[in-house]
């Protein structure tokens, strides 16, 4: 029980010095840490300068762990994350140079701006956690996340991920403006910032989370009691989505495609995650409600008419959670 406490102090740390960097986010913090702990990766959108580079470049600097940011451009090719061979010709054979998908942390910094070809050299990695260049697989670490932000207001220059990519992200999350508190609290945090920089102030460490004290937590997570009832509750809900007749003519009028079994798996283990952070040893309904539209938000496919006439995932998730009945 004592080893049990101990990691849990540890990353309840981390998130509030996380907290120290990000105002006002506190469910985007939590989120991060969530996608951590259960070995998955995670989408941000939101509008540009809402700290979602930040939070993950934050969360990187407190973890153990090999840190890389790519920026995705129109140019950029496959061969830029994976890496590739080389000839020697002093040897006169080719040698793998790793690419930046070789780091724990990967931050794919606006994924929406580079084309197909290069979406399609992440899949195999996000899936199988390992990379193939020409006749070779190459094994990628065993801690290993990709966490990519994508901007909605700048259409121009971007290319919509395809469905197969982002049924591969654990969340996605959508990040909103800051109220006018947490906007004067974030001008007091930049200024403050700025005399450490400028070797004013004393700059706050971290206290870095290890490899190993990552895995633990993991293996303590899917430990945890999860009951028959919640887990029927987490199928029913991912049902819904695929069998909207079945649970009302609104839902059935607004769905095209429902969520994958990737879905059911999300929404279990981020359950389990927001139990274990909250201290708790087993799993409750109010934890499947709280990540549930994260997700599932990318995981849904509206009809046209439904589009049309401005309905979101958001509402047909609101609504499956309004009408099924929780355990």
């Amino acid at each position: 029980m004592t080893n049990n406490k101990t990691c849990r102090d540890v990353f309840s740390k981390l998130y509030h010095d996380i907290e120290q960097h990000i105002v006002g986010q506190q469910s985007l913090v939590q989120r991060l840490l969530l996608t951590l702990l259960c070995d998955g990766h995670l989408l941000l959108e939101g509008a540009p300068g809402l700290a979602k580079t930040r939070a993950i470049k934050t969360l990187a600097s407190g973890l153990e762990a090999g840190f890389h940011r790519i920026q995705f451009t129109p140019d950029l090719l496959p061969a830029d994350l994976t890496g590739s061979e080389i000839f020697r010709p002093e040897t006169g054979s080719f040698n793998f140079n790793e690419g930046p998908l070789f780091h724990n942390v990967i931050l794919a910094d606006e994924i929406n701006r580079a084309p197909a070809k290069v979406q399609s050299a992440l899949l195999e990695a996000m899936e199988e956690r390992q990379i193939t260049v020409g006749a070779a697989s190459y094994p990628l670490p065993t801690l290993f996340m990709v966490m990519a932000t994508q901007n909605p207001i700048e259409q121009e220059g971007t290319y919509p991920l395809p469905e197969a990519q982002l049924d591969r992200f654990l969340l996605h999350v959508r990040v909103d403006y800051p109220d006018k508190e947490t906007s004067r609290k974030i001008l007091q945090l930049v200024r403050q910032e700025a005399l450490e920089s400028l070797g004013q102030e004393t700059q706050k460490t971290f206290q870095k989370v290890t490899q190993e004290q990552v895995f633990t937590a993991r293996r303590e997570i899917m430990q945890l009691h999860l009951a028959e009832a919640v887990e029927a509750y987490i199928v029913e809900i991912v049902e819904a989505t695929r069998h909207p007749n079945d649970y009302g003519q609104q839902l059935s009028s607004w769905i095209r495609w429902g969520a994958s079994p990737r879905g059911a798996i999300a929404i279990e283990r981020a359950a389990r995650a927001t139990a274990w952070l909250a201290g708790r040893d087993f799993v409750t309904p109010e934890d499947v409600q709280e990540v549930t539209p994260d997700a599932l938000r990318h995981r849904i496919l509206l009809n046209y008419e439904a589009e049309a006439d401005g309905i979101t995932t958001q509402q047909c998730i609101e609504e499956i959670l309004i009408n099924l009945p929780a355990p």
